[in-house]
């Protein structure tokens, strides 16, 4: 049976990214004071986006990146460093000593030196900090799917950042990644003394974040439409990463409505009959048909676009407002990912303003879009403001 946990919080991706960006910068204000930096634990359930949300903070901030699954290693040297045998050594009538590892002992007495009979054992550092000066961070996934030496290790780590006898370089940053302590996960139970070495937080599933992620990472429009749509079939059965998985087999597919019988087995195999049985009523109510996103920006003829786009969602009686929240997440996505694309150019900012002067989107939703996208990066969107029939959008 799990412990009672301390208090912790639970954060989306986006929050855990700020969370993680304060600690870094703060690590660095304390190592400067000479003071131990602050390791962080990213608790959550399996394929729920952990280490690519951190490994995604390393690439933005420039850092080197290490991974160690220790549910993976055997072998404790392999975090840790491999022991190894030290002498004190002395330069002739100079009181200057050092250690030196025993297979330098000949290259030293070469030049001079003599033993003072001290010797010690200490451990070399492993090959992953080998080299490495600059900032990193250090990953310790599935930690708590390790052994107790492995664990005992991590703590000697985290508390003081070095290992007996070697020390990370500045600027270095451990976060440790862990499954919850339930019957769900074979992990071992972390006590009160193990857990005060560090914060924990839990990163909890958003399908906005996800949608991003999506956008920004060129999943098929289809398949973001659709969890975009039922964003309830995530569950401790069904994880981000399985529904990716289950998406990605299907991208070479054009048509998906001529390949139902082998969508449904791809299904039934990844995320579930439930999950699968939804996706097939999906293609079959003609949702994967919906407009793709970027012909709203980029279709030679805007009124036709519009009108696909209109006729998506529907007026009056039939609005349907499940799809314009949909489709109005993936205009401010995919004008963000054109912002880092740094493809933004008047084009995309004359479509955007026709989808919003046109009659489509409920006029919440219009501000919602303008104020998201302006707000994502106004850099990218300055001209935004340049537009009249925009300004009211984004300053109310």
């Amino acid at each position: 049976m799990a412990k009672k946990a301390l208090s912790e919080v639970s954060l989306n991706p986006k929050e855990l990214k700020d969370f993680l960006n304060h600690i870094i910068a703060n690590n660095r204000f304390l190592q400067n004071q000479g003071k131990p930096s602050v390791s962080i634990e990213v608790k959550g359930e399996s394929g729920i986006g952990k280490t690519s949300s951190i490994l995604q903070l390393a690439k933005e901030l420039d850092l080197n990146f290490i991974k160690l699954n220790l549910a993976q290693i055997e072998e404790l040297g392999d975090l840790v460093g491999f022991p190894i045998r030290q002498f004190e050594v002395c330069q002739k009538n100079d009181e200057t000593c050092i250690w030196i590892d025993e297979h330098a002992v000949e290259e030293y007495t070469k030049q001079g030196f003599e033993f003072t009979g001290k010797n010690r054992m200490s451990y070399c550092p492993p090959e992953w900090i080998s080299g490495k000066t600059s900032g990193g961070i250090l990953l310790l996934d599935d930690w708590n799917r390790a052994d107790m030496r492995f664990i005992q290790a991590v703590m000697e780590l985290v508390d003081r950042q070095e290992y007996i006898s070697w020390k990370l370089p500045k600027d270095w940053h451990i976060i440790l990644t862990s499954n919850p302590d339930t019957d769900d996960y074979i992990v071992n139970t972390i006590d009160a003394a193990q857990k005060t070495r560090f914060i924990t937080v839990n990163l909890k599933y958003d399908v906005s974040c996800w949608a991003e992620w999506a956008e920004f990472n060129q999943l098929d429009n289809r398949c973001i439409n659709f969890m975009l749509l039922h964003p309830e079939l995530i569950n401790k059965n069904v994880n981000p990463r399985s529904t990716s998985m289950f998406f990605n087999s299907l991208a070479s597919l054009d048509s998906f409505e001529s390949h139902l019988p082998l969508i449904k087995m791809i299904g039934d195999g990844s995320v579930g009959p439930e999950f699968a049985q939804m996706f097939v009523l999906f293609i079959n109510n003609k949702l994967d048909k919906l407009v793709k996103i970027s012909d709203v920006f980029e279709h030679d003829n805007q009124k036709y676009i519009l009108g696909e786009l209109k006729g998506n969602i529907g007026t009056d009686k039939k609005y349907r407002a499940d799809i314009a929240s949909t489709l109005a997440t993936r205009v401010i996505n995919y004008c963000l990912y054109k912002a880092k694309q740094n493809e933004v150019n008047d084009n995309t900012i004359s479509r955007l303003s026709a989808v919003i002067t046109e009659d489509i989107f409920a006029i919440d939703l219009k501000y919602h879009i303008v104020k998201s996208i302006y707000n994502g990066d106004p850099k990218a969107f300055k001209n935004l403001m340049l537009k009249k029939e925009l300004v009211e959008f984004i300053i109310k």
